[in-house]
């Protein structure tokens, strides 16, 4: 019962669509409404506000790391074990992709899974967002930088610790990301993905 509770809370806690929710106190439109109608820190950014932008971005972050956190500092107390906690990592994600407070309209999730991926260990946050930015500099696409770090996120993952549950919980995330950038892999394919500070390509 318990690894249930923190597993509901973890889902709540990404159902906060922090792309509504700051566009909603900075007096936009909801990021649903325009753009891609993804609620996420990109679309948010179309609109100028560069710092509801970056509020976005790090409050999705944030509630990825703290939903992780809470269940490794807190859990292992109500009995909630390993696999417990790669649920709850998956969880948040989920939330975030489908909020129940928001009609399960959500993002792509490449913020919280950058939040979730820190939470279960920093050094693995930090070696995925380092691939992001490696391959976002290189490339200039920031859409193909997150499918990169999505499929690098579980190798990293296995060579730092091995094969176990949260791997599984690691490689489900990586995969729904890259399945919820599908529209972006079109986009590449056909040369019309928008380029980081460029326009889209017609």
């Amino acid at each position: 019962m318990n690894t249930f509770l923190f597993v509901l809370a973890a889902y709540l806690i990404g159902s906060v669509s922090f792309a509504v929710v700051v566009s909603r106190f900075s007096g936009l439109a909801d990021p649903r409404t325009y753009g891609s109608k993804n609620p996420g820190a990109t679309n948010v950014l179309r609109t100028g506000n560069k710092k509801a932008a970056a509020a976005t971005l790090l409050g999705d972050c944030i509630k990825g790391w703290f939903a992780v956190w809470l269940a490794i500092r807190l859990g292992p107390q109500f009995g909630v074990e390993e696999s417990g906690i790669a649920a709850v990592s998956l969880a948040v994600f989920l939330g975030h992709l489908f909020p129940v407070f928001f009609r399960f309209q959500g993002g792509k999730g490449v913020a919280t899974a950058l939040g979730v991926l820190l939470g279960i260990n920093p050094w693995l946050g930090l070696a995925t967002l380092l691939t992001w930015l490696v391959i976002a500099y290189a490339f200039r696409y920031s859409s193909f930088a997150a499918l990169m770090a999505a499929a690098f996120a579980p190798f990293y993952y296995g060579l730092l610790f091995g094969i176990d549950g949260q791997l599984l919980a690691v490689g489900v995330m990586s995969a729904l990301l890259i399945y919820r950038h599908r529209s972006n892999i079109g986009n590449l394919l056909a040369g019309k993905e928008g380029r980081i500070g460029g326009s889209k390509k017609k």
